[in-house]
C-alpha cells in the first residue's frame, strides 16, 4: 500500500534543510542516473516498448550519458546516432531476479565537441546536467583536460535554451585510473570548472571516497552539491561477490570485471550518506544506487539525501519507475 507521504517526518540536520535549488535553477528531486536516457534525452529501444507498462521519466531531470574531451570506444559499439549499436551489448550482465546488473561500458562517447555539435543540448528547454569526465593519465594533464572541456561548453553557453549544470564524474570504475587520485583533485577540478559560472555536482562512488575528503567539499564555495554514487566495481571487498553475484570471478573480467548496480547499493550509499550527514556535510546530496520502487526512496530519504537518481529501475524493474518518480515528487524533501 502507498504510504502517505505528507505524513513523513521531514529530515533535518542542525535546522538546515537541503533542497536541490542549485544557483537558483530548480532541478527537482529526481534525477536520472547518467546515461539511463542516453546522451540526449532519446531513451533507449525497450523504453518504449515498456512505456505502456509504466516506463515514464516525465517529472525526472535529464542527466546526459557521460562525455570525454576525446571519442572513446570503450566497450560498446555506437551508431552514428551516437545509440548503442547492439540491442544486446556484451559489456552488460542483468540478474532481473536478484535485482542487479553488471556493466562494464567504459565510457563509450564520440567526445564532448561532437555531442556539442549536434545542437541538441541547447535545445532542451528544462535544466539539465552534462556528465563529463577527464580520462588523462596525470592529475596535471586531468585538469588541463577539463579546463579544454570547460572552455569547449563555455563557447557554446549562449546557445543553450535551459540552464544547466554540469555533473563531473570522478568515480567511474571502469576506466583504468586511480579513483583516489580523482578525489584528492576535486578541489582543484571545482576551481577549473567554476569559471563557467553553472551550478557543479562532482559524482562519487562510496567504493573510494573517503568521508574525510568529501567533508573539505563542504566548505568550497564552487561545490553545488555532490551525487553518490556509482557502481560498484567487482571484486570491492565491501561485499560478499559469491554470496551477492553467485561467483568471485566477474563475467566481465576480460573488460576489466565491470560495476555493480542494483539492489545490494542500496544499503551501502544510505548508510555512507548517513554517516557524512553526521560528520557535518550540509550541502545537497543526490543520493542513488538501488533504487528498484518507490518504497527505496524512503530510506535516501531518511538517511539525509536532499534528491534521488534513478538508474537501473529502467532495466530491472521499468514498470516501477512512473511510480517512483511520482512518490518521489511528492515528499517534502525540503
Amino acid at each position: 500500500m502507498l504510504i502517505c507521504v505528507e505524513k513523513l517526518f521531514r529530515y533535518k540536520i542542525s535546522e538546515k534543510e537541503y533542497t536541490m535549488h542549485l544557483r537558483g535553477v530548480d532541478f527537482g528531486h529526481v534525477l536520472g542516473a547518467s546515461g539511463v536516457q542516453g546522451f540526449f534525452g532519446e531513451g533507449y529501444w525497450f523504453h518504449k516498448l515498456w512505456k505502456p507498462f509504466g516506463l515514464d521519466f516525465a517529472r525526472m531531470t535529464f542527466v546526459s550519458k557521460t562525455a570525454t574531451c576525446l571519442s572513446r570506444a570503450g566497450n560498446m559499439s555506437l551508431t552514428r546516432h551516437f545509440t548503442p549499436r547492439n540491442p544486446f551489448p556484451r559489456c552488460v550482465r542483468t540478474q532481473i531476479l536478484r535485482g542487479q546488473m553488471l556493466n562494464s561500458v567504459g565510457l563509450s562517447n564520440p567526445g564532448l565537441g561532437a555531442l556539442l555539435n549536434t545542437g541538441k543540448w541547447q535545445k532542451h528547454t528544462k535544466p539539465f546536467f552534462i556528465s563529463i569526465m577527464s580520462l588523462a593519465d596525470t592529475p596535471a594533464r586531468r585538469l588541463e583536460e577539463l579546463r579544454i572541456m570547460v572552455e569547449t561548453i563555455g563557447f557554446c553557453k549562449r546557445d543553450f535554451l535551459a540552464s544547466f549544470g554540469l555533473q563531473i564524474n570522478l568515480s567511474c570504475p571502469n576506466t583504468g585510473h586511480d579513483t583516489h587520485e580523482l578525489i584528492d583533485e576535486s578541489a582543484k577540478i571545482l576551481d577549473v570548472a567554476s569559471i563557467l559560472g553553472v551550478p557543479l555536482m562532482p559524482k562519487y562512488s562510496i567504493a573510494t571516497a573517503p568521508i574525510q575528503a568529501i567533508m573539505q567539499l563542504n566548505d568550497h564555495p564552487s561545490c553545488d552539491a555532490i551525487c553518490v554514487s556509482n557502481t560498484l566495481p567487482f571484486g570491492w571487498q565491501g561485499l560478499d561477490w559469491k554470496r551477492v553475484w553467485g561467483s568471485t570471478t566477474s563475467p566481465l573480467v576480460h573488460l576489466g570485471g565491470g560495476g555493480l548496480s542494483g539492489k545490494h547499493l542500496q544499503p551501502l550509499v544510505c548508510a555512507w550518506i548517513k554517516t557524512l550527514r553526521n560528520a557535518g556535510f550540509t550541502k545537497p546530496i543526490n543520493g542513488g544506487g538501488g533504487i528498484l520502487s518507490y518504497q527505496n526512496v524512503n530510506q535516501y530519504y531518511s538517511a539525509g539525501a536532499s534528491s534521488v537518481f534513478l538508474g537501473s529501475i529502467a532495466v530491472l524493474r521499468p514498470w516501477e519507475v512512473a511510480h517512483t518518480i511520482e512518490y518521489a515528487n511528492r515528499i517534502n524533501w525540503e
